[in-house]
């Protein structure tokens, strides 16, 4: 019996994913609000109302999507933040993850940059709340560095979302550029070490006595 039961669980898990692959497909050129339901489960091959016994409709596969797409980042972007080389180095090995992850996660990075701003509120708040648990996990690993001594909790934060704001849109950048074009990921990469580069000068120099508004 439980042999039974392993083999229709990893049947539905494997019928889970092939829903989630086709509705990232045909996403690809088409916003979540527009997919509809059968096109989905025409493309896996299996009824509509198969399709219910993995998602509660569209909108929930759009949130499947969105942990899938930004999920896996948590951890190497902590990795990153807990490396302990000099400037320069962390932000190459920032640009170069950022990159990596886009050239395997293409088709996601692309869902993400339209969603976020795109019609289906649920997906919306899914995004919005991954990217603001970034925030949360940076604003935390910037705070137990030395650099950050004396800087307040609203600062650390501001900083925080500035970093995640600023690797997703290095990450649409990247999307973006023809795939397999050389010449325009230098550019971006480039583009993109001198920003953080920016941000980190002005994060070493924010207590120097000046008044803020």
């Amino acid at each position: 019996m439980s042999h039974t039961l392993g083999v229709r669980q990893a049947q539905k898990l494997q019928t889970r994913q092939a829903l989630l692959d086709a509705g990232l497909r045909l996403l690809e050129n088409q916003s979540l609000s527009s997919l509809g339901l059968r096109e989905v489960t025409r493309a896996v091959g299996v009824a509509p109302a198969g399709f219910y016994r993995h998602f509660q409709g569209i909108g929930d596969l759009g949130v499947a999507l969105v942990q899938e797409a930004l999920g896996s980042l948590h951890a190497m972007i902590q990795a990153i933040l807990d490396e302990q080389d000099d400037a320069a180095e962390v932000i190459q090995r920032t640009v170069d993850v950022i990159a990596g992850h886009v050239r395997g996660h293409r088709a996601h990075i692309r869902f993400i940059a339209r969603e976020r701003h795109g019609g289906v509120q649920l997906v919306r708040e899914a995004i919005a709340a991954e990217l603001d648990q970034f925030a949360t996990e940076v604003s935390a690993a910037l705070g137990a560095q030395p650099l950050s001594a004396g800087w307040s909790a609203d600062d650390l934060r501001m900083l925080a979302e500035l970093y995640v704001d600023r690797m997703l849109m290095t990450a649409t950048a990247f999307m973006e550029a023809p795939a397999g074009d050389t010449g325009a990921e230098a550019r971006i990469a480039r583009t993109a070490r001198r920003q953080l580069f920016l941000m980190y000068l002005g994060r070493r120099h924010w207590l120097d006595g000046q008044v803020v508004p």
